[in-house]
Protein backbone atom coordinates (compact mmCIF):
# COMPACT_ATOMS: atom_id res chain seq x y z
CA UNK A 1 0.00 0.00 0.00
CA UNK A 2 1.89 3.34 -1.23
CA UNK A 3 0.92 6.14 0.94
CA UNK A 4 1.33 9.45 -0.25
CA UNK A 5 1.69 12.55 2.27
CA UNK A 6 0.76 15.89 2.26
CA UNK A 7 2.39 17.95 5.32
CA UNK A 8 4.84 15.96 7.22
CA UNK A 9 4.27 17.97 10.80
CA UNK A 10 4.69 16.51 14.36
CA UNK A 11 0.92 14.98 14.42
CA UNK A 12 1.32 13.57 10.73
CA UNK A 13 4.38 11.64 11.83
CA UNK A 14 2.75 10.22 14.76
CA UNK A 15 -0.28 8.57 12.47
CA UNK A 16 2.91 6.94 10.37
CA UNK A 17 4.92 5.91 13.33
CA UNK A 18 1.19 4.37 14.06
CA UNK A 19 1.02 2.81 10.80
CA UNK A 20 4.42 1.17 11.16
CA UNK A 21 3.60 -0.17 14.39
CA UNK A 22 0.62 -2.70 12.58
CA UNK A 23 3.74 -4.09 10.77
CA UNK A 24 1.83 -4.17 7.65
CA UNK A 25 2.37 -3.43 4.23
CA UNK A 26 1.59 0.33 4.06
CA UNK A 27 4.47 2.38 2.96
CA UNK A 28 4.91 6.37 2.69
CA UNK A 29 5.99 6.37 -1.08
CA UNK A 30 5.77 10.36 -1.54
CA UNK A 31 5.72 13.58 0.70
CA UNK A 32 4.31 17.09 -0.55
CA UNK A 33 5.48 19.64 2.08
CA UNK A 34 7.28 22.96 0.93
CA UNK A 35 8.95 22.77 3.99
CA UNK A 36 10.06 18.77 3.79
CA UNK A 37 14.23 19.21 2.75
CA UNK A 38 14.50 21.76 5.88
CA UNK A 39 12.22 18.99 7.97
CA UNK A 40 14.31 16.10 6.82
CA UNK A 41 17.17 17.93 7.87
CA UNK A 42 16.10 18.79 11.43
CA UNK A 43 14.90 14.75 11.56
CA UNK A 44 18.04 13.79 10.53
CA UNK A 45 19.95 15.82 13.11
CA UNK A 46 17.93 14.51 15.60
CA UNK A 47 18.24 10.60 14.65
CA UNK A 48 14.83 10.59 14.10
CA UNK A 49 13.61 8.56 11.12
CA UNK A 50 13.57 10.45 7.44
CA UNK A 51 11.48 8.86 4.87
CA UNK A 52 13.41 7.48 1.83
CA UNK A 53 10.66 8.84 -1.07
CA UNK A 54 10.47 11.40 -3.70
CA UNK A 55 9.88 14.87 -1.78
CA UNK A 56 7.25 17.57 -3.90
CA UNK A 57 6.75 20.95 -2.92
CA UNK A 58 3.21 21.17 -4.80
CA UNK A 59 1.23 18.58 -3.51
CA UNK A 60 -1.26 18.21 -6.93
CA UNK A 61 2.61 17.65 -8.86
CA UNK A 62 2.55 14.65 -6.32
CA UNK A 63 -0.54 13.73 -7.12
CA UNK A 64 -0.37 13.39 -10.57
CA UNK A 65 3.36 12.13 -10.99
CA UNK A 66 3.21 9.20 -8.20
CA UNK A 67 0.65 6.05 -8.39
CA UNK A 68 -0.46 6.26 -4.94
CA UNK A 69 -3.03 3.69 -3.25
CA UNK A 70 -4.19 6.03 -0.54
CA UNK A 71 -3.53 9.87 0.71
CA UNK A 72 -3.31 11.52 4.39
CA UNK A 73 -3.53 15.22 4.84
CA UNK A 74 -1.72 16.81 7.79
CA UNK A 75 -1.20 20.42 6.79
CA UNK A 76 -2.41 23.11 8.89
CA UNK A 77 -5.89 23.69 9.00
CA UNK A 78 -6.81 26.20 6.16
CA UNK A 79 -5.58 23.49 3.67
CA UNK A 80 -7.45 20.96 4.87
CA UNK A 81 -10.19 21.31 2.36
CA UNK A 82 -8.38 22.30 -0.91
CA UNK A 83 -6.09 19.36 -0.21
CA UNK A 84 -9.02 16.88 0.25
CA UNK A 85 -10.99 18.13 -3.07
CA UNK A 86 -7.27 17.68 -5.12
CA UNK A 87 -7.20 14.03 -3.36
CA UNK A 88 -10.84 13.29 -3.77
CA UNK A 89 -11.29 14.33 -7.27
CA UNK A 90 -8.21 11.27 -8.09
CA UNK A 91 -11.08 8.87 -6.32
CA UNK A 92 -8.10 7.77 -3.95
CA UNK A 93 -8.71 6.89 -0.31
CA UNK A 94 -8.17 9.56 2.15
CA UNK A 95 -7.27 10.26 6.07
CA UNK A 96 -8.17 13.72 6.81
CA UNK A 97 -7.26 15.49 9.72
CA UNK A 98 -9.52 17.80 11.52
CA UNK A 99 -11.86 20.34 10.92
CA UNK A 100 -11.82 19.52 7.93
CA UNK A 101 -12.76 23.23 6.53
CA UNK A 102 -12.46 26.29 8.60
CA UNK A 103 -14.79 28.36 6.07
CA UNK A 104 -18.28 28.05 4.68
CA UNK A 105 -17.09 28.08 0.91
CA UNK A 106 -14.58 25.34 1.68
CA UNK A 107 -17.54 22.98 3.66
CA UNK A 108 -19.74 23.46 0.95
CA UNK A 109 -16.92 22.39 -1.49
CA UNK A 110 -16.66 19.30 0.48
CA UNK A 111 -20.40 18.51 0.66
CA UNK A 112 -20.87 18.86 -2.93
CA UNK A 113 -17.42 16.72 -3.09
CA UNK A 114 -18.91 13.81 -1.37
CA UNK A 115 -22.16 13.54 -3.03
CA UNK A 116 -20.46 13.44 -6.57
CA UNK A 117 -17.45 11.45 -5.95
CA UNK A 118 -16.44 7.92 -4.79
CA UNK A 119 -13.54 8.35 -2.41
CA UNK A 120 -13.83 6.99 0.80
CA UNK A 121 -12.19 9.45 3.48
CA UNK A 122 -11.43 8.97 7.46
CA UNK A 123 -11.93 12.62 9.21
CA UNK A 124 -9.36 12.34 12.44
CA UNK A 125 -12.30 12.01 14.77
CA UNK A 126 -11.02 9.44 17.47
CA UNK A 127 -12.77 10.35 20.50
CA UNK A 128 -15.92 8.86 18.45
CA UNK A 129 -14.47 5.07 18.39
CA UNK A 130 -12.19 5.88 21.72
CA UNK A 131 -12.99 3.21 24.40
CA UNK A 132 -15.27 4.87 26.41
CA UNK A 133 -17.75 6.43 23.64
CA UNK A 134 -18.11 2.86 22.44
CA UNK A 135 -18.70 1.53 26.00
CA UNK A 136 -21.11 4.40 26.32
CA UNK A 137 -22.95 3.95 22.69
CA UNK A 138 -23.09 0.08 23.43
CA UNK A 139 -24.74 1.17 27.07
CA UNK A 140 -27.35 3.16 25.22
CA UNK A 141 -28.07 1.00 22.54
CA UNK A 142 -29.30 -1.50 25.22
CA UNK A 143 -32.02 0.97 26.38
CA UNK A 144 -30.94 0.90 30.01
CA UNK A 145 -31.06 4.09 31.09
CA UNK A 146 -33.86 4.77 28.86
CA UNK A 147 -34.24 7.42 25.69
CA UNK A 148 -31.72 10.45 25.91
CA UNK A 149 -33.22 13.50 27.51
CA UNK A 150 -30.35 15.78 27.59
CA UNK A 151 -27.15 16.22 27.61
CA UNK A 152 -24.39 18.46 29.26
CA UNK A 153 -21.08 17.84 28.10
CA UNK A 154 -17.27 19.63 28.79
CA UNK A 155 -14.12 20.07 27.50
CA UNK A 156 -11.48 21.87 30.26
CA UNK A 157 -7.68 20.59 28.49
CA UNK A 158 -5.01 21.20 30.80
CA UNK A 159 -2.72 21.96 27.74
CA UNK A 160 -4.67 25.10 26.40
CA UNK A 161 -1.67 27.14 26.41
CA UNK A 162 -0.91 25.63 23.27
CA UNK A 163 -4.00 27.69 21.20
CA UNK A 164 -2.09 30.81 22.45
CA UNK A 165 1.78 30.79 22.19
CA UNK A 166 2.13 29.17 18.92
CA UNK A 167 0.54 29.30 15.26
CA UNK A 168 -2.76 27.96 16.60
CA UNK A 169 -3.34 31.53 18.05
CA UNK A 170 -3.72 32.73 14.33
CA UNK A 171 -7.59 32.14 13.69
CA UNK A 172 -6.95 33.04 9.88
CA UNK A 173 -5.43 29.72 10.13
CA UNK A 174 -7.25 27.55 12.49
CA UNK A 175 -10.85 28.93 12.45
CA UNK A 176 -11.00 29.68 16.21
CA UNK A 177 -11.39 27.12 19.07
CA UNK A 178 -15.19 26.14 18.18
CA UNK A 179 -13.18 24.63 15.03
CA UNK A 180 -10.31 23.23 16.92
CA UNK A 181 -11.85 21.42 20.04
CA UNK A 182 -15.56 21.45 19.91
CA UNK A 183 -15.39 19.58 16.48
CA UNK A 184 -14.26 16.62 18.28
CA UNK A 185 -16.87 17.00 21.02
CA UNK A 186 -19.84 17.66 18.96
CA UNK A 187 -19.13 14.98 16.34
CA UNK A 188 -19.26 12.34 19.34
CA UNK A 189 -22.26 14.10 20.75
CA UNK A 190 -23.60 13.74 17.42
CA UNK A 191 -22.53 10.35 17.04
CA UNK A 192 -23.97 9.22 20.50
CA UNK A 193 -27.53 10.46 20.14
CA UNK A 194 -27.67 9.57 16.53
CA UNK A 195 -29.73 12.46 15.81
CA UNK A 196 -28.96 15.76 14.21
CA UNK A 197 -28.58 19.40 15.39
CA UNK A 198 -30.82 22.27 14.24
CA UNK A 199 -30.53 24.88 15.82
CA UNK A 200 -27.41 26.32 18.71
CA UNK A 201 -27.36 29.78 21.06
CA UNK A 202 -23.43 30.13 21.72
CA UNK A 203 -21.34 32.93 23.66
CA UNK A 204 -17.94 33.06 23.89
CA UNK A 205 -15.08 35.21 26.59
CA UNK A 206 -12.14 36.54 26.37
CA UNK A 207 -10.69 37.55 28.91
CA UNK A 208 -7.62 35.94 30.65
CA UNK A 209 -5.13 35.57 27.23
CA UNK A 210 -5.35 38.93 26.69
CA UNK A 211 -3.14 42.49 27.15
CA UNK A 212 -0.78 45.44 25.73
CA UNK A 213 2.35 43.49 25.07
CA UNK A 214 3.63 43.57 21.83
CA UNK A 215 2.58 41.61 18.71
CA UNK A 216 5.25 39.09 18.79
CA UNK A 217 6.72 39.16 21.68
CA UNK A 218 8.61 36.34 22.83
CA UNK A 219 8.91 34.82 26.56
CA UNK A 220 12.91 34.49 26.08
CA UNK A 221 12.80 38.70 25.03
CA UNK A 222 10.47 39.02 27.82
CA UNK A 223 11.75 40.62 31.07
CA UNK A 224 8.21 39.80 33.13
CA UNK A 225 9.81 36.29 32.93
CA UNK A 226 9.79 35.77 36.89
CA UNK A 227 6.12 37.32 37.48
CA UNK A 228 4.50 35.46 34.58
CA UNK A 229 2.84 32.61 35.60
CA UNK A 230 2.76 31.42 31.61
CA UNK A 231 6.82 31.56 31.55
CA UNK A 232 9.24 28.64 31.21
CA UNK A 233 10.55 29.81 34.59
CA UNK A 234 7.18 28.72 36.31
CA UNK A 235 6.58 26.20 34.06
CA UNK A 236 8.95 24.52 35.47
CA UNK A 237 9.69 26.22 38.88
CA UNK A 238 5.90 26.42 39.96
CA UNK A 239 4.22 23.31 37.56
CA UNK A 240 7.07 20.70 37.93
CA UNK A 241 6.14 20.13 34.09
CA UNK A 242 9.53 20.28 33.10
CA UNK A 243 13.26 19.36 34.23
CA UNK A 244 14.93 22.17 33.75
CA UNK A 245 13.74 25.92 32.41
CA UNK A 246 14.02 24.54 28.59
CA UNK A 247 14.51 27.85 26.26
CA UNK A 248 12.05 27.81 23.45
CA UNK A 249 10.03 30.09 21.36
CA UNK A 250 6.44 30.61 23.13
CA UNK A 251 4.67 33.74 22.06
CA UNK A 252 3.66 36.13 25.03
CA UNK A 253 -0.02 35.05 26.03
CA UNK A 254 -0.97 38.03 27.08
CA UNK A 255 0.34 40.54 23.78
CA UNK A 256 -2.24 42.17 21.81
CA UNK A 257 -2.00 39.75 18.74
CA UNK A 258 -3.05 36.36 21.16
CA UNK A 259 -6.46 35.50 19.51
CA UNK A 260 -8.95 32.78 20.60
CA UNK A 261 -11.58 32.87 23.15
CA UNK A 262 -10.64 31.94 26.64
CA UNK A 263 -14.43 30.34 27.18
CA UNK A 264 -17.22 28.99 24.76
CA UNK A 265 -20.64 27.70 25.79
CA UNK A 266 -23.18 26.08 23.51
CA UNK A 267 -26.72 24.88 23.98
CA UNK A 268 -27.37 22.65 20.90
CA UNK A 269 -31.15 21.24 20.22
CA UNK A 270 -31.01 18.40 17.82
CA UNK A 271 -34.19 17.26 15.97
CA UNK A 272 -35.01 14.26 18.33
CA UNK A 273 -36.36 17.28 20.74
CA UNK A 274 -32.86 16.85 22.95
CA UNK A 275 -31.02 19.37 23.78
CA UNK A 276 -27.15 19.91 24.79
CA UNK A 277 -25.38 22.11 26.83
CA UNK A 278 -21.42 21.82 26.10
CA UNK A 279 -18.50 24.17 27.52
CA UNK A 280 -15.02 24.95 26.99
CA UNK A 281 -12.60 26.64 28.80
CA UNK A 282 -8.74 26.93 28.40
CA UNK A 283 -7.18 28.31 31.39
CA UNK A 284 -7.71 24.69 33.60
CA UNK A 285 -4.31 23.53 34.39
CA UNK A 286 -2.97 20.46 35.82
CA UNK A 287 -5.46 18.11 37.78
CA UNK A 288 -8.31 20.20 37.24
CA UNK A 289 -8.86 19.00 33.55
CA UNK A 290 -12.04 16.81 32.45
CA UNK A 291 -13.10 16.36 29.20
CA UNK A 292 -16.35 14.09 28.89
CA UNK A 293 -20.35 14.15 29.05
CA UNK A 294 -23.39 13.32 31.52
CA UNK A 295 -26.23 11.42 29.34
CA UNK A 296 -29.71 11.89 30.82
CA UNK A 297 -32.21 9.09 30.78
CA UNK A 298 -35.54 8.50 32.17
CA UNK A 299 -34.07 4.48 33.53
CA UNK A 300 -30.71 6.31 34.43
CA UNK A 301 -27.53 8.75 33.83
CA UNK A 302 -24.19 8.14 31.93
CA UNK A 303 -21.36 9.56 33.28
CA UNK A 304 -17.88 9.20 31.39
CA UNK A 305 -14.77 11.88 31.60
CA UNK A 306 -11.31 10.61 29.45
CA UNK A 307 -9.25 12.18 32.18
CA UNK A 308 -10.15 9.59 34.77
CA UNK A 309 -10.70 6.98 32.01
CA UNK A 310 -13.94 6.08 34.09
CA UNK A 311 -17.78 5.70 33.26
CA UNK A 312 -20.52 5.51 35.57
CA UNK A 313 -23.94 4.37 35.17
CA UNK A 314 -26.03 5.81 37.79
CA UNK A 315 -29.63 4.05 37.87
CA UNK A 316 -32.74 5.82 38.78
CA UNK A 317 -34.67 3.63 40.41
CA UNK A 318 -32.77 1.04 41.73
CA UNK A 319 -29.98 1.74 43.93
CA UNK A 320 -27.29 1.23 41.97
CA UNK A 321 -24.40 3.05 40.24
CA UNK A 322 -21.54 0.66 38.19
CA UNK A 323 -17.90 2.53 37.40
CA UNK A 324 -16.27 1.05 34.54
CA UNK A 325 -12.37 1.78 34.65
CA UNK A 326 -10.86 2.08 31.00
CA UNK A 327 -7.11 1.82 30.57
CA UNK A 328 -6.20 3.87 27.63
CA UNK A 329 -2.57 5.12 29.44
CA UNK A 330 -0.89 2.96 26.89
CA UNK A 331 -3.09 4.34 23.80
CA UNK A 332 -3.14 7.55 21.80
CA UNK A 333 -5.65 9.77 21.77
CA UNK A 334 -7.45 8.18 24.39
CA UNK A 335 -7.63 4.92 21.95
CA UNK A 336 -9.13 6.33 18.75
CA UNK A 337 -6.30 6.54 16.81
CA UNK A 338 -5.26 3.10 16.79
CA UNK A 339 -9.11 2.42 15.74
CA UNK A 340 -8.62 4.98 12.97
CA UNK A 341 -5.38 4.36 11.77
CA UNK A 342 -6.48 0.53 11.29
CA UNK A 343 -9.85 1.48 9.81
CA UNK A 344 -8.11 3.18 7.07
CA UNK A 345 -5.71 0.58 6.27
CA UNK A 346 -8.73 -1.89 6.01
CA UNK A 347 -10.45 1.15 3.97
CA UNK A 348 -7.28 1.12 1.10
CA UNK A 349 -7.76 -2.66 1.19
CA UNK A 350 -11.39 -1.93 0.14
CA UNK A 351 -12.71 -4.51 3.32
CA UNK A 352 -13.75 -1.86 5.66
CA UNK A 353 -15.95 1.49 5.21
CA UNK A 354 -14.79 4.44 6.86
CA UNK A 355 -15.95 4.35 11.01
CA UNK A 356 -15.71 8.55 10.46
CA UNK A 357 -16.88 9.33 7.21
CA UNK A 358 -16.73 13.18 5.71
CA UNK A 359 -20.58 13.19 6.41
CA UNK A 360 -19.45 13.59 9.97
CA UNK A 361 -16.87 15.92 9.45
CA UNK A 362 -19.48 18.04 7.67
CA UNK A 363 -21.66 17.86 10.12
CA UNK A 364 -19.96 18.59 12.74
CA UNK A 365 -18.33 21.92 10.87
CA UNK A 366 -21.32 23.10 10.05
CA UNK A 367 -22.01 22.76 13.71
CA UNK A 368 -18.94 24.41 14.71
CA UNK A 369 -19.65 27.39 12.28
CA UNK A 370 -22.69 27.97 13.36
CA UNK A 371 -21.67 28.33 17.08
CA UNK A 372 -19.43 30.96 15.89
CA UNK A 373 -22.04 32.55 14.16
CA UNK A 374 -24.06 32.64 17.23
CA UNK A 375 -21.36 33.89 19.22
CA UNK A 376 -20.79 36.82 17.12
CA UNK A 377 -24.49 37.61 16.28
CA UNK A 378 -25.71 36.34 20.32
CA UNK A 379 -28.40 35.34 18.09
CA UNK A 380 -29.72 31.73 18.10
CA UNK A 381 -28.57 30.44 14.81
CA UNK A 382 -30.38 27.59 12.57
CA UNK A 383 -28.19 25.06 11.35
CA UNK A 384 -29.43 24.24 8.01
CA UNK A 385 -28.63 20.64 6.99
CA UNK A 386 -25.78 20.54 4.08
Amino acid sequence: MKIGVIGYGRRMRSLLRMINSFNTAARVAAVADPDMKEIAARLAASGEPVPDCPYYADAAVMLDSEDLDAVMIGTRCSLHAPMALEVMKRGLPLYLEKPIATNRADLAALADADSEISSEVVVSFPLRVSPLVSMAKEILDSGKIGTIESVTAWCEPPYASTYFRNWYRDENETGGLWLQKATHDFDYITFLLDAHPTSVAAMTSKRIFTGSRPAGLKCRDCSEWIDCLESPFHIFYSRGETKSIEPNDFLCMFAEDTGNEDSGRAIVEYDSAVQVAYTQHFAVRRSAARRGARICGYKGTIEFDWYTDELKVFMHHVPRVETHKIDSSALSHAGGDNVLIWNFLQVIKGVEASVSPLAAGIESVNLCLAAKESSRSRTFVTVEPM
